[in-house]
């Protein structure tokens, strides 16, 4: 007897940024400049998640300096959402940041059904507390573990070695394939481009059913999900993006 054609309910997005907030950040308009970006990468989420009606993003936010905290706690679809400007000021609870979100991606309250989460880590420095703790508790999960990790370092002081911690995989590329490693922004222009790729590009490719994956060239997995290539204004160094300034 055949199943009768019944119209399946689409799955939660979990999208979560983890946003370095310590004094350092208040130096050459870093901090600003994370506001606007991610304001303005707003629409553009948005328009992705009405062109992907299989997935429902829901958007969060933790903050760390001297501790971690929510910023947006709860999941909130991306076209309800308003931004709130973080401030900068404290050291840098990157490891407690991970335990907060951790705990966010237990089941329950993470739903059975939901998609892989996309969680960008943002910093500028060094951790100052626990990290490898705070990595082993998120990566103990499944939610962890399946999760598309990405990494945003901010100028030339961002630990590197930490932020690929973070994301894993390889830092060396596949052949015909881009390297997984953190994405290196130096200064407000090449912020915004990442923020907008994570955004737009990495959130609909972990929006996308199985059956459409196979049929898209998309880059190396994160997690279960294959990555979508960097725009090209941000892969070519040689592009005027204005002043190194940070």
């Amino acid at each position: 007897m055949p199943f009768p054609d019944v119209k399946l309910a689409n799955r939660p997005l979990h999208f979560l940024y983890l946003c370095d907030c310590s004094g350092s950040m208040a130096a050459s308009g870093k901090m600003q400049a994370l506001n606007q970006a991610i304001r303005q990468s707003l629409p553009g989420m948005a328009a992705v998640a009405r062109d992907n009606p299989e997935a429902r993003v829901l958007v969060r936010a933790v903050s760390f300096a001297d501790h971690a905290a929510w910023h947006i706690e709860r999941p909130t679809p991306v076209d309800h959402l308003e931004w709130r400007d973080l401030q900068a000021g404290g050291l840098t609870a990157m490891g407690e940041a991970l335990r907060l979100v951790a705990a966010a991606l237990q089941t329950p309250p993470m739903e059975v059904r939901a998609l892989p989460p996309v969680l960008v880590l943002i910093s500028d420095g060094q951790p100052t507390d626990d990290f490898a703790g705070g990595l082993e508790a998120l990566l103990r999960l499944p939610w962890g573990q399946k999760a598309v990790r990405l990494a945003i370092a901010l100028g030339h002081d961002a630990d590197l070695e930490v932020l690929q911690r973070f994301i894993g995989g390889e830092p060396e590329a596949e052949a015909g394939r881009s390297p997984r490693r953190p994405l290196q922004a130096s200064n407000a222009t090449s912020l915004a481009q990442y923020i907008q790729w994570a955004s737009t590009a990495v959130v609909g490719a972990a929006s996308m059913p199985a059956s459409r994956v196979a049929e898209t060239p998309l880059g190396p997995p994160a997690g279960n999900i294959p990555l979508p290539d960097l725009p090209p204004t941000v892969l070519d160094p040689t592009d005027d993006v204005g002043p190194l300034v940070w």
